[in-house]
């Protein structure tokens, strides 16, 4: 006689669930809804951003599977070009909803695969209810910011937007002098005044074709320039405010964070704004991985070998953090991360210390993430003079 499987009620749900998975693109967008494993999906085309046609294709799947009007509903999406919008409306739908990150939904590894809209519908559909029936590991939820932290990070991003943009107009323009024999002199400020006394290698003035463009690209320059000084005056105004009036959780862990040496204002905002301002952290080890600074080896046999970091996490906080690990070093040399760095890679060539600023890098999230929520300063740090 076969025995059975013993199952307590209590961590059993029965409760009839509909799964619904959207496959999003810029004209369309194509649903696919199921009631289990074992269920044929039923595939949908509405158009793109139609809420109402979403919420009738809902109800009438329901009606098509034979669950009551009030039965619960699971959704899911990828992560990418629509954002977070998508999830508050079904959030406000009563629609239980997760964002997904692409990356981490597992496909086939053949050199060659199938792939297309509705193929990806159904293969969401499934992880879904596997997730939901008790997979968390299937793959990586992205954890949704509010309307408020959503709109802090656009201070910051669009600084390093612009910054950005200043480095590409700058070597733009070295580059088109440089193409005539012209190469200025260091610190030399660009500018439309610079090119009036710039000559050939012959004293000819520049071509007008070719002092048109510079003057062009300058005047691109200094318009840059000039939104970067507004808003790194409008960051250092929501600070002062925010330290008069203390209301501000966010803005409260970067002053901290500033309070560091090593630390400046772009630093601490980056790190308050993106990482820990609103990310709850259980440990050391996920505070890594977000940041995609954890090794990902590759053990096989007797193979093994270590194949760098994942880069699966939020490239803001990785870039800051690499830059914040070189500037510990400089800063904060009797920390006890900056000895542990030297006795470890310092006497290494220059990869060992590259490998090594990286491994510094995440040690120094972890440290800095304890420094938030105890209070207590890293071993051996110190702080800013007032």
């Amino acid at each position: 006689m076969a025995r059975k499987t013993t199952r307590m009620d209590e961590y059993t749900e029965k409760r009839p669930t509909l799964y619904l998975s959207l496959e999003l693109s810029l004209l369309n967008w194509e649903l696919g809804f199921t009631t289990g494993l074992g269920q044929k999906p039923r595939i949908r085309t509405i158009p793109a951003r139609d809420l109402q046609g979403l919420r009738r294709e809902v109800t009438a799947a329901k009606k098509r599977f034979g669950l009551a009007d009030n039965a619960r509903v699971v959704s899911c999406y990828e992560a990418g070009r629509d954002g977070f919008w998508l999830h508050r409306a079904l959030v406000e739908s009563g629609i239980k909803n997760i964002v997904v990150d692409s990356s981490s939904i597992e496909v086939n590894r053949r050199a060659r695969r199938a792939k297309a809209d509705g193929l990806d519908v159904r293969k969401l559909l499934t992880m879904l209810v596997r997730y939901d029936l008790g997979e968390p590991k299937i793959w990586s939820v992205v954890r949704v910011p509010s309307v408020e932290q959503e709109d802090g990070r656009h201070l910051h991003r669009e600084l390093s937007a612009l910054n950005k943009e200043k480095n590409r107009t700058t070597n733009r323009i070295k580059g088109l002098l440089m193409s005539q024999g012209i190469r200025l002199a260091p610190r030399t400020k660009l500018s439309a005044a610079t090119l009036k006394g710039i000559r050939l290698w012959d004293g000819s003035p520049l071509q007008h074709g070719m002092e048109s463009r510079l003057r062009r690209e300058c005047d691109r320059l200094a318009f840059v320039q000039q939104q970067i000084r507004e808003l790194q005056a409008e960051r250092r105004g929501l600070l002062q405010r925010q330290q008069e009036e203390a209301d501000d959780v966010v803005v409260a862990k970067a002053k901290q964070l500033h309070r560091l040496r090593a630390i400046g204002s772009s630093g601490s905002w980056i790190l308050s704004h993106e990482f820990f301002g609103w990310r709850k952290f259980n440990n050391g080890r996920e505070v890594g991985s977000l940041a995609g600074l954890t090794p990902t080896p590759y053990q096989s046999g007797g193979t093994h070998r270590e194949q760098g970091i994942s880069r699966a996490g939020n490239r803001h906080v990785r870039a800051v953090a690499v830059e914040l690990a070189w500037s510990w070093l400089r800063f904060q040399p009797d920390s006890a991360l900056s000895r542990w760095y030297v006795r470890r890679f310092a006497n290494g060539g220059s990869r060992a210390r590259r490998v090594g600023i990286v491994a510094l890098a995440r040690r120094l999230l972890v440290v800095l993430w304890r420094y938030l929520e105890s209070g207590v300063l890293p071993e051996g740090a110190q702080l800013k003079a007032v």
